[in-house]
Order: C-alpha cells, then sequence, then structure tokens
C-alpha cells in the first residue's frame, strides 16, 4: 500500500488549546462542533476546492481557505450557523493522512 492514497474518513487530531476549547463548550456547542469534525473527516477533499465544492455540507456549515492565495493552507469551518468555527490544516501524506484541528471558537 505504500504510495497509494488513502481516502476518507481521515484522521483527526486536535492540538491542546482546540481540545481544551472543546471540552468546555456549552452542551449545542460541543454537539454542532462534533457535527462538523464529522462533515470534515467523512469530506472527500478536506479543503472542499472548487466552484461550490461545499454544497455537500449542510446548511449550517461552510468552508473558507484563511488565505486565498494558499488553497491548500489553514482553513475555517463555520459552524452552528455561524456561532463557531474551527480551523484545520490537512497534511495528504500517503501512509497517513490526518486532519489537525488547531483552533475552535464558540459564541
Amino acid at each position: 500500500m505504500s504510495g497509494e492514497f488513502i481516502g476518507p474518513p481521515w484522521q483527526a487530531d486536535w492540538s491542546k488549546e482546540a481540545e481544551e476549547t472543546r471540552d468546555t463548550l456549552p452542551a449545542d456547542g460541543r454537539e454542532a462542533l462534533l457535527a462538523a469534525r464529522a462533515e470534515l473527516v467523512t469530506a472527500k477533499d478536506p479543503y472542499f476546492r472548487g466552484i461550490d465544492s461545499d454544497l455537500d455540507l449542510p446548511s449550517s456549515m461552510s468552508v473558507e481557505p484563511v488565505q486565498s492565495t494558499r488553497p491548500g493552507g489553514m482553513h475555517v469551518l463555520y459552524f452552528g450557523r455561524g456561532r463557531g468555527w474551527l480551523r484545520y490544516h490537512f497534511t495528504p501524506r500517503s501512509p497517513d493522512p490526518q486532519i489537525v484541528i488547531d483552533e475552535v471558537f464558540w459564541q
């Protein structure tokens, strides 16, 4: 299997800060966050590249790159109808592709 690209579901990891924030969210925020994470790890392309590529997401979620000039860099997934977001990057390495969630926000 060496060199073969593995598809979803992707592995996901949380930075310590994101994990701590996740653990302090109210029940509705945590539920919305976990639903967003589920959408992210099962996405065909975690960067949602292309025109209207995030149409498969529930209407309460959307994704965009942090910098439009770096479409392969950090992205933000908005969830909970805009009440929260998580910032992540995707490492598409062959042996172990992984999504790293490094920041979570809920208001």
